[in-house]
């Protein structure tokens, strides 16, 4: 509970009876007169263990009055009497973010779930007749220190794919709870079903406009209910369509001005405060910018414990602004969602030109594409005209769940760096693991049929909520911050997966209904810009500091001293990042990371003791 403090720093609750213990921290925003944790029904033979918020729980309180008498306002209440009255079938009620866990006294059986999108962790460790839980790894390493090993796995994934995708985690004996599936414990067997899933195949008949006036109308009612709360409902606003779009509709159903945040990383002209401004002038926001002046050196060991994982430079950039706004409120809404549901990433249109060229024959793309691609000036950004068509070309050997898959990949370590970075003992260690799997078993599924639903399918199940969902709880828990993404409503995103493709990504023009939409309710010039991303030139500004690191760490690194990676693949990648002769910027990210989880992790040092070792190098290189 107390390395958990920082995710409910208002209260805490604890009960231990018979051969259950749970204990909860909370942050109080729904009832925080009396909606205490742990909760227990009135005779105390089920208690319930619950983090997030359920949003719907005043319509399902109405329907069990009849049935039930009411101790608290909580919404936690709701789902213990929902839990008595409908059993295992009670999460199918519930609209809303959670994690929870329900032990029931009688049937001596313990019951968990996690929401329909993931935006609430849940990690356990099973062993024998003992289970443990919590929201962050760190809290079962309170619990059971022996669980600090390492998955190779899960390694040769994050770097790979930068995702560490469920059942996995980087811990050998610690198990994420999928997203949209149920635990339940019994005579020391553990079961996980799954009870919700996405279906792209079932297609509505309805016009462009038709569907821009529905998806209005829903997307509204998704921020009224991600507005209930009895504390003040902030937002994050960075300018982009998404949060922009958030802001709008929170000021239709808003009495007062909403209280919005933005942060800005200063690097050529990336910067997004001036589109935020429009936003805020447009609905007289009380608006709290912030300038964001990262620092690897400062700030990468802070980053990683909280995480339990390495990450990427996302996670630099929200944790900032979760701090700013965590000085003024306790819930914010964010734009998470907004590209899984209406396409918003160049990959997605990508895809199919990659499609369209491996049309013509291999030879004629090896012996003419190929060669000429290798005139062109390499490009120092990830986004510049010749990655695009390199990484085209690369994607066009491929095809359906792999060629998605590698499309990601491409960007981090992917088949072409295995032999030179890892050892050879480590791709023995991992030679039946496929860590591009996860992605492509969502793409090949028979949840959709389409090229872009398929996309959009396996970003939603694995990559989203893994990746932006688990940064943004992280990092605004962090500081007591409660994060809510109207996007990720499963009501929302069943509508949307019910929209056709074309709706969405049409040749090179990605989220059309969307930016339909932002036409209606924002400023043109919101329109007119192209998409950015909040952490885009994070590797790119902080490129003088991957020296610092390297010198501190990689120099040293205990993951060549266990036999994991070879020393002279990370020299030539620095190298070559250093020199602009070879754009390597998110892989030195996902190196740095690792070696600081390692060292924190499984080495076992502490924060402080990293972060003045950083701090020192870097005062000795300047």
């Amino acid at each position: 509970m107390q390395v958990l403090r920082h995710r409910g720093p208002d209260d805490e609750g604890m009960l231990l009876k018979g051969c259950v213990g749970f204990g909860h921290r909370r942050l109080s925003i729904i009832d925080p007169e009396t909606g205490q944790q742990p909760m227990s029904n009135a005779d105390g033979t089920v208690w319930i263990c619950f983090n997030g918020e359920i949003y719907n729980y005043r319509e399902l309180r109405a329907e069990l009055e009849p049935h039930c008498s009411f101790a608290t306002n909580s919404d936690t209440e709701v789902i213990l009497r929902l839990y008595e009255r409908y059993g295992e079938a009670c999460v199918t009620r519930l609209r809303g973010m959670f994690a929870f866990a329900i032990y029931d006294h009688a049937r001596r059986k313990l019951f968990a779930a996690r929401d329909h999108l993931g935006q609430k962790p849940f990690y356990y460790h099973h062993d024998a007749d003992t289970l443990l839980f919590a929201s962050e790894i760190k809290g079962l390493l309170a619990a059971k220190p022996a669980l600090r090993e390492m998955d190779p796995n899960a390694l040769y994934e994050y770097l790979t794919v930068r995702i560490v995708a469920p059942p996995r985690s980087m811990f050998r004996a610690v198990r994420k709870l999928p997203p949209a599936h149920t635990l339940t414990f019994e005579n020391g067997q553990v079961e996980v079903k799954r009870f919700w899933s996405l279906d792209f195949n079932r297609k509505l008949s309805l016009s462009f406009d038709e569907a821009t006036d529905e998806l209005e109308r829903r997307f509204l009612e998704s921020v009224k209910y991600h507005m209930v709360s009895d504390v003040e409902v902030g937002a994050f606003l960075s300018g982009g369509l998404d949060s922009s779009l958030i802001v709008a509709m929170m000021s239709k159903v808003s009495e007062n001005p909403i209280t919005t945040f933005s942060g800005d990383v200063p690097y050529e002209r990336y910067s997004e405060l001036p589109y935020a401004n429009l936003v805020s002038q447009r609905f007289g926001t009380n608006h709290h910018p912030l300038t964001i002046e990262p620092s690897l050196v400062r700030m990468l060991p802070k980053q990683v414990w909280h995480l339990d994982e390495p990450s990427d430079p996302l996670s630099l950039c929200v944790y900032h602004l979760s701090e700013l706004a965590s000085k003024h409120l306790k819930v914010v809404l964010g734009g998470d969602g907004g590209d899984e549901l209406f396409g918003g990433y160049d990959r997605y249109y990508g895809n199919s030109y990659a499609s369209y060229l491996a049309l013509l024959p291999q030879a004629v793309r090896k012996r003419v594409l190929e060669p000429l691609l290798g005139l062109m000036p390499a490009g120092f950004w990830y986004r510049s005209v010749s990655h695009k068509l390199r990484w085209i070309l690369d994607m066009s050997y491929h095809r359906d769940g792999s060629r998605y898959a590698k499309s990601l990949s491409y960007f981090y370590f992917s088949d072409r760096y295995r032999d030179s970075l890892y050892t050879e003992k480590f791709r023995s260690e991992v030679a039946a693991f496929d860590p591009e799997g996860s992605i492509k078993q969502y793409f090949d599924t028979d949840n959709a049929s389409e090229l872009v639903d398929r996309m959009l399918h396996s970003d939603s199940m694995i990559r989203m909520p893994d990746h932006p969902v688990m940064i943004q709880d992280r990092m605004t828990m962090a500081h007591g911050l409660e994060a809510r993404a109207p996007f990720l409503d499963h009501k929302l995103a069943e509508f949307c997966a019910q929209l056709p493709p074309r709706f969405k990504v049409k040749r090179n023009k990605l989220r059309r209904i969307e930016q339909e939409l932002g036409r209606r309710h924002l400023p043109a010039e919101l329109s007119r810009r192209k998409k950015q991303g909040f952490s885009s030139a994070l590797p790119y500004l902080l490129a003088d500091e991957f020296r610092t690191l390297y010198d501190v760490l990689l120099s040293q690194s205990r993951l060549v001293a266990e036999g994991i990676l070879h020393k002279a693949a990370i020299d030539e990648l620095l190298k070559a990042h250093l020199e602009h002769r070879a754009d390597h910027g998110n892989r030195l990210w996902l190196l740095c990371n690792s070696e600081i989880w390692y060292r924190m992790f499984i080495d076992g040092e502490s924060v402080d003791a990293l972060q003045e070792t950083l701090m020192r190098g870097s005062a000795d290189r300047s």
